[in-house]
């Protein structure tokens, strides 16, 4: 896990000049000053939220004191203590390949209030904190959105996707495996260390994940103020023969549409597998659960197993939608860290209109998987030319070549798109399984 303390690093001088030309201040939040809690109602008001309690204050004060908070200020306005915007930011890993991972700058809790729109905020903001992140040595930046139009201006793409998936339980007879292990019941207080110790165990085996964190786990598990729900929520955990916990399902229960009793309605909050056992005694402990007619679970993977594990595949509805957007900051850093699954030898000429990756790049993969990355003599032809959007979505091998190619943001010829594609084939499908 990084380790530099990113609440130390000065705002992106850039950035603060910029703002300060259109009279607004681009300042560092403490979590633990009096600050916080309108930066808070900036960032629910952003969001569409309700204006928190003083208790779901002081819990989201917990849960960020740790980060990187940034407000811009309009002094000039009625309520100059409160922001206009706001971001949120933070050191973690991502992982690129089983058992790798790189240093990754997250980013969340950006919001532009309506009455500031179009000053060239967000602008600020995003390249502020790309900047801040690229002089501290981060490769990547990385963040999940609400909004698929915004951050590709600034060079961020989709490089793992996630579905939401459906399964009418009344045509999901189980044809899957039968675990050898237990199911217990437990209860929401014991979540939080039990997720993160799951999770933990499968994150750093899945490209495109990241780490939880308490406050996270604790959402998860309905143990946060703002919880509407926090008295339905129920979970069971599986463990092997051996007596390992291999699994969690956490979930809510509501009635159907029609009342009464049956059907209700199952909805997944989380279903952290360690394993293709705990996978199946989960799934089929939610498929077929009394009184059940429809499970619904989001973030799982884009072709999830559980379609494969009953008999009338039919009866699972998956809807995919991109998840983990990244953005490449430093080349050879981000394309060296991963495992390949070919030899490679290309120049690949990355357009980067800010700078940080744009040029020519020499790949080079050897046949065991490992890369060398630099830059291309100035004799060496390009072989593909590419976006910096484009590089980030390839770089985990969620993402063909020749699909960017047909949208043209992958130039060059076929033969070439081709290696590129065999090389940068992933050994597991990029998941990112949380929100952050």
């Amino acid at each position: 896990m990084p380790t530099t303390d990113t609440r130390s690093l000065a705002p992106d001088a850039t950035s603060s000049a910029d703002l300060e030309a259109v009279g607004l201040e681009y300042t560092p939040v403490s979590a633990d000053d009096a600050a916080f809690e309108p930066f808070l109602r900036a960032v629910s008001r952003g969001f569409l939220g309700e204006e928190p309690s003083a208790d779901e204050v002081e819990s989201a004060r917990r849960a960020l004191t740790s980060r990187r908070l940034t407000g811009v200020f309009d002094r000039a306005g009625v309520d100059p203590a409160s922001p206009v915007a706001t971001v949120d930011s933070w050191p973690t890993e991502l992982t690129v390949s089983p058992g790798r991972t790189i240093p990754l700058w997250s980013i969340s809790a950006v919001t532009v209030a309506p009455t500031h729109r179009r000053r060239g905020i967000a602008r600020a903001m995003l390249t502020g904190e790309l900047r801040t992140a690229a002089a501290a040595g981060f490769p990547l930046a990385g963040l999940t959105v609400t909004e698929a139009t915004i951050y590709g201006r600034w060079g961020f793409s989709p490089a793992a996707w996630a579905s939401d998936v459906a399964v009418d339980t009344r045509r999901a007879r189980w044809t899957g495996p039968v675990a050898p292990g237990r199911l217990d019941f437990v209860s929401p207080e014991s979540l939080p260390e039990r997720l993160a110790r799951v999770h933990e165990r499968i994150r750093v085996e899945r490209p495109g994940a990241v780490p939880g964190w308490e406050g996270r786990w604790r959402g998860v598990a309905g143990l946060t103020p703002d919880a509407k729900d926090a008295k339905k929520v129920r979970a069971v955990s599986y463990r092997d023969t051996a007596g390992e916990e291999r699994g969690v399902l956490v979930y809510t229960l509501e009635s159907g549409p029609d009342g009464d009793f049956s059907p209700y309605v199952l909805t997944v909050r989380a279903l952290f597998a360690d394993g293709d056992e705990a996978t199946a005694a989960l799934w089929r402990f939610a498929i077929e659960h009394d009184l059940v007619g429809e499970v619904k679970a989001s973030l799982q993977p884009i072709a999830p197993p559980v379609q494969w594990m009953i008999a009338d595949r039919r009866a699972v509805t998956v809807t995919p939608t991109d998840h983990h957007w990244l953005r490449v900051l430093d080349v050879p850093a981000a394309l060296s860290a991963r495992r390949y699954a070919a030899a490679l030898d290309v120049v690949l000429r990355v357009e980067d209109p800010l700078g940080f990756a744009d040029g020519a790049w020499s790949v080079r993969i050897d046949a065991d998987g490992s890369a060398v990355v630099g830059r291309a003599a100035q004799d060496r032809a390009t072989d593909l030319e590419l976006t910096v959007g484009a590089l980030g979505s390839l770089l985990l091998g969620g993402v063909r070549v020749r699909d960017l190619a047909a949208a043209g943001l992958v130039r060059g010829p076929r033969e070439h798109q081709a290696a590129l594609d065999a090389a940068f084939t992933p050994e597991v499908t990029p998941l990112l399984d949380i929100w952050y």
